[in-house]
């Protein structure tokens, strides 16, 4: 039997930011419990993931895996790194939709440290988006552009208001203010809404494919809503809850099929006119600012692009 501590191989990053607004309890203390020999990290506000990651890989005593106690921002971000300096990760969720860890069949911080005792570790398909030829950003749901984004920035300045309160002032804001966004891909040009890119194939009745259906599909399935109604459709497709969706067809106010364009495809390239250009972006719940001059986008599937620990069930 092996006197190595369990975790000793693990570095723990915890993002206290995560969850805190819900209430939650600090779960640093049960990671400990359950992984005595890790190396657990808070992150402070003054230091970013990417910087504590890359300290400890060059240090004496290089981690072998990347756990993230945190939410949808922090685990896209930590799957990154992990990818880079060629980590496993381990996904602990402690965030308000933690869209990745319940696709992975991860509901809880309980679950994560689970699945790291049985040792299951799987690759899963990821996706890779650049913007003007710049540095890949690993992606694990989904990049948007046009009214989501938008409706993201918006919330995101009344967070004293909370996330709901601010997502329906958001929501009523872009109600009056959203506008089209021209794009042209293979040389076809169109005014749309939005677009969502998201990995691996998802619910063909659904428009805003915020987290992932599937681990191993490796195929971009993009949304296109063309700008052909109004904005309230165009702020009702951002529904993404299985029961408000229902309701909203029911009130006959989410886009006709009409509207609507479904594309799979492996490597996917969009050019953003000059003119309606958004200045914003979104992959995974966190913002991106470009330039208002329009921009190239490129998102590419990428099959068996990170190993993750998981539940035995989700093989």
């Amino acid at each position: 039997m092996s006197d190595t501590p369990i975790g000793s191989e693990v570095l723990v990053v915890a993002n206290a930011r995560s969850g805190a607004s819900l209430g939650r309890p600090d779960r640093v203390p049960d990671v400990q419990r359950r992984m005595p020999g890790a190396t657990v990290h808070r992150l402070n506000e003054d230091e970013t993931l990417d910087e504590v990651v890359a300290a400890a890989v060059a240090g004496d005593h290089a981690p072998q895996v990347l756990a993230i106690l945190g939410g949808d921002g922090s685990v896209s971000r930590a799957a990154h790194l992990a990818r880079r300096h060629d980590l496993t990760l381990l996904v602990l969720p402690n965030g308000t939709f933690n869209h990745f860890a319940r696709s992975a069949g991860i509901e809880d911080v309980d679950a994560g440290l689970d699945a790291y005792a049985a040792g299951h570790v799987r690759p899963v398909a990821v996706a890779e988006v650049s913007v003007d030829g710049g540095e890949p950003i690993t992606v694990l749901n989904a990049v948007s552009l046009g009214a989501y984004p938008e409706f993201l920035a918006e919330r995101e300045r009344r967070t004293s208001l909370g996330k709901w309160w601010g997502g329906a002032v958001a929501a009523w804001r872009e109600v009056h203010g959203a506008h089209p966004v021209d794009v042209a891909r293979g040389g076809k040009r169109a005014r749309v809404w939005s677009v969502f890119a998201g990995v691996g194939r998802n619910d063909p009745e659904r428009i805003a494919t915020m987290q992932r259906a599937t681990l191993h599909d490796a195929v971009i399935d993009v949304r296109v809503h063309h700008a052909r109604g109004s904005r309230l459709r165009a702020v009702a497709s951002l529904a993404f809850g299985k029961n408000t969706v229902k309701v909203l067809r029911a009130l006959r106010v989410m886009p006709p099929a009409s509207d609507l364009e479904r594309i799979l495809d492996d490597d996917f390239i969009l050019e953003v006119g000059a003119g309606s250009a958004p200045d914003i972006w979104v992959h995974d719940g966190e913002l991106e600012k470009v330039g208002a001059d329009g921009f190239r986008m490129r998102v590419r599937a990428v099959p068996d692009g990170l190993r993750v620990y998981l539940p035995a069930e989700r093989d």
